[in-house]
Formats: C-alpha cells, sequence, structure tokens
C-alpha cells in the first residue's frame, strides 16, 4: 500500500524518490533533497485473534465492510504495550469478552497493506457486546471456518491445521 507522504515533516519540502547507498546497497525512497529526511515506510505491526468462545470459533464482520465477510478481531498496538497485552485490549475493545488464555500462533506479512500480523489465539469468556466498529458475529465449528488467502486467513489456516483439522480456503477467484 503506498503511503501519500508527500511533504517533509521536519521542513515541509517536497519529498523526492532519491536512491542513496545503504548498508543493503542502493535503496530508493522519499527523501527530502533539502534536510536530508528519509521516510522510511516500514511496515506496521497488526494484532490478530482467533477467539475460542464457548467452544467455537468467533469471527466478526466489520461495519466498513460490504457483504458478509467474517473475520478475526484486528488492532493496532498502542505504544508502551506488549502485543500480549495490545490483542487482549483489542478483543475486550470489540466484542467485551475477557481472555484467559492466549497463545502466539505466528507473524504473517500482509503486504498489500504494508502491515506484519502478529497473530495469536485467545481463550474468552463474557458476553459479547460489539463496539460500533463492527456490525456483526458468528460463531462457527472449528470444522466450519472458510479460510481466506491472506494474512489473518492464514494465521487461521495454521490454527486450525495446529488442532488436527485441514483448513478450507475460500475461493476469492470468483468474487
Amino acid at each position: 500500500m503506498a503511503h501519500s507522504f508527500k511533504f517533509c515533516p521536519q521542513c515541509a519540502t517536497a519529498l523526492e524518490s532519491i536512491a542513496q547507498m545503504e548498508d543493503g546497497g542502493w535503496k530508493e525512497r522519499l527523501r527530502c533533497a533539502a534536510c536530508g529526511y528519509t521516510h522510511w515506510n516500514n511496515p506496521t505491526p497488526v494484532l490478530a485473534a482467533v477467539i475460542e468462545y464457548q467452544g467455537q470459533v468467533l469471527l466478526a464482520r466489520n461495519a466498513a465492510w460490504p457483504g458478509k465477510v467474517f473475520a478475526l478481531i484486528t488492532g493496532f498496538m498502542e505504544a508502551a504495550e506488549s502485543p500480549n497485552e495490545g490483542i487482549a485490549r483489542e478483543i475486550t475493545e470489540e466484542t467485551n469478552l475477557q481472555t484467559s488464555e492466549l497463545n502466539l500462533i505466528g507473524v504473517y506479512d500482509f503486504q498489500r497493506m504494508n502491515q506484519v500480523i502478529i497473530a495469536y489465539h485467545a481463550v474468552c469468556s463474557g458476553e459479547v457486546r460489539l463496539s460500533p466498529e463492527l456490525a456483526e458475529y458468528r460463531l462457527f465449528d472449528h470444522a466450519d471456518v472458510l479460510c481466506w488467502p491472506a494474512g489473518t486467513g492464514y494465521a487461521m489456516a495454521d490454527w486450525l491445521t495446529s488442532r488436527g483439522y485441514t483448513p478450507k480456503f475460500a475461493d476469492w477467484s470468483r468474487r
């Protein structure tokens, strides 16, 4: 995902695509010719959770999404919190659920959005009350979860595999 960074945050000069020698050789980045500022455009860490709730998998639909696409609970890490603290906070903020167990599934690239996804399995309890960010949720039996061919979908597939299920992927070529 291309960022819309156009001006230097230090001196307001228009950024230019300038090649410069770095540790790994020549690298073209948005840079300021006036003050030398470099826009690194590093990936953003995103937290995600496969939520196990009442023995089933909870997936939610974002209010901004068209159609009936359900996915993992996700969110951005805040400053001064660990990934574990961040995903537990996101789960509570978005679903009102409390996390009793949290285990890392893995780390996944999501280059289209310039993100790195840190995915967890969370065992949760309580009464579901969705934030305005989410339109609805559904509970799925493990064998009925349909994975998707993108970052968090691969995390779901890895988690299902670790539980002895063969993941099934949605065919997005017909969309």
